[in-house]
């Protein structure tokens, strides 16, 4: 556009200036306030509004109902890693063992929050969440836990929400259709193993726990750490492990899509939480691979 001449310019001012103003007009609308980017926008989205986040679960779900005959019928399978089971689970009642958060229940509500909120992540406001009792069952699970159930295969959550949030927990499990065979079967975070030494948040003991009592044909998780003992949470710790047990993933496992957080996050900055979250942010940026 070819700017306006000077001389008109200035008389549009003019005639502008002279401009009654209404004293029922409203108010200018103020400058909208810049929004600080957030690293989760884009993934608390596409778990909430993409048709492909719904379709992946579907798929895994249906995929692994598809398969617990053939684990039922085969007295050596086993999905628990040698280490992390005690015997073959010969003559024991057959389950399953899942995570809950974005396994079972989805919690993307909480995650928005934080977005909208600019918030982070808190033991207080994920208490709060928990207590809520609001979390959808993610998609698939339920006809999955159905299938399971007539088969005579019980669903042991194992999950690293702390054991104080069991009550809300399993209201909140059997509110969505799950079914929960009495407290033992969700096994949280700070449960007591007898005979093994608790390490951080991993799983392993209360794996162990659940061999005692069941054969575990299948695990169900979003991360690796869910399957398996982690220890050094570092990326190539993270890779060495998935070519380790490669085989098992879609047969005795089942990962499920989460890009919202996981210990793929913190293994990037040296699992410093304590750095100020742009310093966080850095060590993310310089991950990133820009060539092939």
């Amino acid at each position: 556009m070819r700017p306006a001449p000077i001389c008109a310019t200035m008389l549009v001012l003019a005639l502008a200036a002279c401009q009654p103003v209404r004293p029922d007009a409203p108010p200018a609308a103020a400058a909208t306030a810049a929004v600080p980017a957030d690293d989760n926008l884009n993934a608390v989205l596409w778990v909430q509004r993409s048709a492909e986040y719904r379709a992946l679960l579907e798929q895994a779900y249906r995929a692994a109902t598809d398969k617990l005959d053939a684990a039922l019928a085969d007295p050596q399978w086993n999905a628990l890693v040698e280490g992390e089971r005690e015997g073959d689970g010969a003559g024991l009642k057959p389950a399953v063992v899942l995570d809950i958060d974005e396994t079972v229940l989805d919690n993307s509500p909480y995650q928005a929050r934080l977005v909208r909120d600019g918030g982070e992540y808190s033991d207080p406001s994920w208490d709060a969440w928990v207590e809520e009792r609001k979390a959808r069952a993610v998609p698939g699970v339920v006809e999955f836990a159905r299938a399971a159930n007539a088969r005579g295969i019980t669903l042991v959550y194992i999950s690293n929400r702390a054991v104080h949030l069991t009550e809300a927990t399993l209201d909140n499990l059997r509110a969505e259709g799950l079914p929960v065979e009495g407290e033992d079967v969700f096994l949280g975070l700070g449960l007591k193993v007898p005979g093994c030494e608790q390490h951080g948040s991993e799983k392993d003991c209360r794996r162990i726990l659940a061999s005692r009592k069941y054969r575990v044909l299948m695990q169900f998780g979003d991360q690796l750490g869910d399957f398996v003992r982690i220890g050094d949470n570092t990326p190539a710790r993270h890779q060495a492990l998935l070519e380790r047990h490669r085989d098992w993933f879609g047969s005795r496992w089942w990962i499920l899509p989460n890009p919202t957080y996981g210990g793929w996050e913190p293994a990037l900055f040296d699992n410093n939480w304590k750095q100020p979250r742009e310093a966080r942010r850095a060590a993310k940026r310089a991950a990133l691979e820009t060539a092939p």
